[in-house]
Protein backbone atom coordinates (compact mmCIF):
# COMPACT_ATOMS: atom_id res chain seq x y z
CA UNK A 1 0.00 0.00 0.00
CA UNK A 2 1.31 3.33 -1.09
CA UNK A 3 2.12 5.77 2.20
CA UNK A 4 -0.17 8.42 2.98
CA UNK A 5 1.55 11.48 1.22
CA UNK A 6 -0.69 13.74 3.19
CA UNK A 7 0.15 12.46 6.53
CA UNK A 8 3.44 14.38 7.87
CA UNK A 9 7.04 13.25 8.18
CA UNK A 10 6.88 15.34 11.45
CA UNK A 11 5.75 12.68 14.18
CA UNK A 12 4.67 16.42 16.71
CA UNK A 13 2.27 17.48 13.77
CA UNK A 14 -1.15 17.93 15.02
CA UNK A 15 -3.57 16.47 12.18
CA UNK A 16 -6.99 16.19 13.32
CA UNK A 17 -9.58 18.79 15.25
CA UNK A 18 -9.49 16.55 17.92
CA UNK A 19 -5.80 16.90 18.70
CA UNK A 20 -5.74 20.47 18.35
CA UNK A 21 -8.69 21.37 20.54
CA UNK A 22 -6.74 19.12 23.37
CA UNK A 23 -4.32 21.70 23.44
CA UNK A 24 -6.32 24.87 24.17
CA UNK A 25 -9.06 25.90 26.32
CA UNK A 26 -12.97 26.63 25.35
CA UNK A 27 -13.55 29.55 23.33
CA UNK A 28 -14.95 32.56 24.98
CA UNK A 29 -18.49 33.10 24.70
CA UNK A 30 -17.97 36.33 23.08
CA UNK A 31 -15.45 35.17 20.67
CA UNK A 32 -18.41 33.05 19.56
CA UNK A 33 -21.21 35.82 19.74
CA UNK A 34 -19.50 38.42 18.16
CA UNK A 35 -19.29 37.23 14.71
CA UNK A 36 -22.01 38.89 12.48
CA UNK A 37 -22.97 38.01 8.78
CA UNK A 38 -23.11 41.76 7.93
CA UNK A 39 -21.58 44.72 8.20
CA UNK A 40 -22.85 47.21 11.19
CA UNK A 41 -22.88 50.81 12.02
CA UNK A 42 -19.50 49.54 13.70
CA UNK A 43 -17.83 47.67 10.74
CA UNK A 44 -18.90 50.67 8.49
CA UNK A 45 -17.08 53.34 10.83
CA UNK A 46 -13.72 50.80 10.57
CA UNK A 47 -14.09 50.69 7.33
CA UNK A 48 -14.14 54.27 6.26
CA UNK A 49 -11.38 54.69 8.36
CA UNK A 50 -9.31 52.02 6.99
CA UNK A 51 -6.57 53.23 4.33
CA UNK A 52 -5.20 49.24 4.46
CA UNK A 53 -6.22 45.80 4.22
CA UNK A 54 -4.71 42.35 3.11
CA UNK A 55 -6.65 39.94 1.28
CA UNK A 56 -6.45 36.57 1.12
CA UNK A 57 -7.40 34.11 -1.72
CA UNK A 58 -7.31 30.43 -2.54
CA UNK A 59 -6.48 29.68 -6.12
CA UNK A 60 -8.19 25.84 -8.49
CA UNK A 61 -5.21 24.13 -7.68
CA UNK A 62 -5.75 25.16 -3.93
CA UNK A 63 -2.44 27.08 -3.88
CA UNK A 64 -3.18 30.29 -1.46
CA UNK A 65 -1.99 33.94 -1.72
CA UNK A 66 -2.08 37.37 0.28
CA UNK A 67 -2.23 40.56 -1.03
CA UNK A 68 -2.20 43.99 0.37
CA UNK A 69 -4.59 46.67 -0.82
CA UNK A 70 -3.57 50.50 -0.26
CA UNK A 71 -5.56 53.70 -0.85
CA UNK A 72 -7.10 56.88 1.34
CA UNK A 73 -9.02 56.23 3.98
CA UNK A 74 -12.74 55.06 2.47
CA UNK A 75 -11.47 53.79 -0.88
CA UNK A 76 -13.44 50.01 0.10
CA UNK A 77 -16.96 51.36 -0.82
CA UNK A 78 -20.15 49.93 1.70
CA UNK A 79 -22.29 49.44 -1.05
CA UNK A 80 -24.84 47.88 2.06
CA UNK A 81 -24.86 46.08 4.87
CA UNK A 82 -23.48 42.57 3.02
CA UNK A 83 -21.72 43.72 0.23
CA UNK A 84 -18.77 45.98 -0.33
CA UNK A 85 -16.69 46.98 -3.64
CA UNK A 86 -12.62 47.06 -3.80
CA UNK A 87 -10.88 48.79 -6.40
CA UNK A 88 -7.76 47.15 -8.30
CA UNK A 89 -5.05 49.67 -8.55
CA UNK A 90 -2.40 48.92 -10.74
CA UNK A 91 0.24 46.72 -10.07
CA UNK A 92 2.83 44.23 -11.85
CA UNK A 93 -0.05 42.44 -13.53
CA UNK A 94 0.74 39.19 -12.15
CA UNK A 95 -3.15 39.34 -11.75
CA UNK A 96 -2.64 36.61 -8.80
CA UNK A 97 -5.89 37.21 -6.41
CA UNK A 98 -8.04 37.94 -9.48
CA UNK A 99 -6.78 34.95 -11.13
CA UNK A 100 -7.27 32.88 -7.92
CA UNK A 101 -10.57 34.26 -7.67
CA UNK A 102 -11.79 33.52 -11.48
CA UNK A 103 -11.42 29.48 -9.53
CA UNK A 104 -12.38 30.36 -6.31
CA UNK A 105 -14.65 32.95 -5.17
CA UNK A 106 -14.04 32.71 -1.19
CA UNK A 107 -12.19 35.15 -0.31
CA UNK A 108 -11.05 36.66 3.39
CA UNK A 109 -10.09 40.69 4.43
CA UNK A 110 -8.66 42.21 7.32
CA UNK A 111 -8.98 46.19 7.58
CA UNK A 112 -5.89 47.75 9.63
CA UNK A 113 -6.17 51.52 10.42
CA UNK A 114 -2.23 53.18 11.48
CA UNK A 115 -2.67 53.17 15.36
CA UNK A 116 -5.14 51.21 16.05
CA UNK A 117 -4.35 47.78 17.61
CA UNK A 118 -7.32 45.86 16.35
CA UNK A 119 -8.38 44.67 13.08
CA UNK A 120 -11.93 43.66 11.55
CA UNK A 121 -11.90 40.69 9.11
CA UNK A 122 -14.60 40.25 6.41
CA UNK A 123 -14.95 36.66 4.81
CA UNK A 124 -16.83 35.93 1.95
CA UNK A 125 -17.29 35.58 -1.57
CA UNK A 126 -16.07 37.54 -4.34
CA UNK A 127 -16.46 38.65 -8.07
CA UNK A 128 -14.91 41.11 -10.69
CA UNK A 129 -16.92 43.51 -12.42
CA UNK A 130 -16.59 46.49 -14.58
CA UNK A 131 -19.81 48.03 -13.41
CA UNK A 132 -19.21 51.30 -14.78
CA UNK A 133 -20.84 52.97 -11.79
CA UNK A 134 -19.09 51.18 -9.42
CA UNK A 135 -15.85 52.37 -10.95
CA UNK A 136 -16.88 55.52 -11.76
CA UNK A 137 -17.20 55.80 -7.72
CA UNK A 138 -13.39 55.28 -6.97
CA UNK A 139 -11.89 57.55 -9.40
CA UNK A 140 -8.82 59.39 -8.41
CA UNK A 141 -6.76 62.04 -10.24
CA UNK A 142 -8.84 61.24 -13.24
CA UNK A 143 -8.27 57.71 -13.42
CA UNK A 144 -10.80 54.59 -12.74
CA UNK A 145 -9.68 51.53 -11.78
CA UNK A 146 -9.80 48.68 -14.72
CA UNK A 147 -12.00 46.43 -12.84
CA UNK A 148 -13.34 46.28 -8.39
CA UNK A 149 -13.49 43.12 -6.57
CA UNK A 150 -17.27 42.82 -4.95
CA UNK A 151 -17.53 41.01 -1.54
CA UNK A 152 -20.52 39.37 -0.74
CA UNK A 153 -20.15 39.14 2.92
CA UNK A 154 -20.76 36.46 4.83
CA UNK A 155 -18.69 36.43 8.40
CA UNK A 156 -17.41 40.05 9.86
CA UNK A 157 -16.01 40.61 13.47
CA UNK A 158 -13.38 42.66 15.23
CA UNK A 159 -10.38 41.12 16.01
CA UNK A 160 -8.38 41.78 19.46
CA UNK A 161 -5.46 43.30 19.78
CA UNK A 162 -2.69 40.79 20.71
CA UNK A 163 -1.23 40.52 17.63
CA UNK A 164 -0.37 44.45 17.31
CA UNK A 165 0.74 44.39 20.64
CA UNK A 166 3.35 41.70 20.95
CA UNK A 167 4.94 43.16 17.55
CA UNK A 168 4.65 46.91 18.74
CA UNK A 169 3.71 47.17 15.07
CA UNK A 170 2.76 50.83 15.54
CA UNK A 171 5.31 51.90 17.98
CA UNK A 172 7.83 54.63 16.45
CA UNK A 173 10.54 53.02 18.80
CA UNK A 174 10.32 49.60 17.30
CA UNK A 175 10.36 50.69 13.14
CA UNK A 176 13.30 49.51 11.59
CA UNK A 177 15.81 51.53 9.45
CA UNK A 178 14.78 50.70 5.71
CA UNK A 179 17.96 50.88 4.48
CA UNK A 180 19.55 47.99 6.70
CA UNK A 181 18.35 45.75 3.72
CA UNK A 182 18.72 46.77 0.16
CA UNK A 183 16.23 48.41 -2.33
CA UNK A 184 13.54 46.18 -3.34
CA UNK A 185 15.17 46.74 -7.19
CA UNK A 186 18.54 44.81 -5.75
CA UNK A 187 17.25 42.52 -4.21
CA UNK A 188 15.07 41.15 -6.96
CA UNK A 189 17.91 41.77 -9.55
CA UNK A 190 19.96 39.54 -6.96
CA UNK A 191 17.08 37.41 -7.16
CA UNK A 192 17.03 36.54 -10.22
CA UNK A 193 21.03 36.51 -10.82
CA UNK A 194 21.04 39.82 -12.72
CA UNK A 195 24.41 41.39 -12.27
CA UNK A 196 24.85 45.14 -12.59
CA UNK A 197 27.27 47.78 -11.68
CA UNK A 198 26.90 49.99 -8.91
CA UNK A 199 25.65 53.13 -10.62
CA UNK A 200 23.33 50.64 -13.13
CA UNK A 201 21.62 49.65 -9.54
CA UNK A 202 20.96 53.34 -8.72
CA UNK A 203 19.49 53.98 -11.88
CA UNK A 204 17.18 50.97 -11.50
CA UNK A 205 16.19 52.46 -7.77
CA UNK A 206 15.89 55.84 -9.92
CA UNK A 207 13.52 54.00 -12.06
CA UNK A 208 11.52 51.81 -9.61
CA UNK A 209 10.66 55.59 -7.57
CA UNK A 210 9.91 57.04 -10.38
CA UNK A 211 7.53 54.18 -11.57
CA UNK A 212 5.74 54.61 -8.08
CA UNK A 213 5.03 58.61 -9.13
CA UNK A 214 3.45 57.98 -12.55
CA UNK A 215 1.74 54.60 -11.81
CA UNK A 216 -0.29 54.78 -8.62
CA UNK A 217 -3.34 54.88 -10.28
Amino acid sequence: MAPDESKSADPYAIEDEAALRSRFGAKHPLAVQKVHNRIDRHGRDFIARAPFLCMATVGGDGGCDATPRGDPPGFVKVLDDRTLAIPDRPGNNRLDSLSNLLANSSVGLLFMIPGFDDTYRVNGKARITCDPQILASMEVNGREPKVAIVVDVEETFLHCAKAFRRSKLWDPESHQDRKEMPSLARIILDQVGERKSEEELKEQDRELEEDYKKSLY
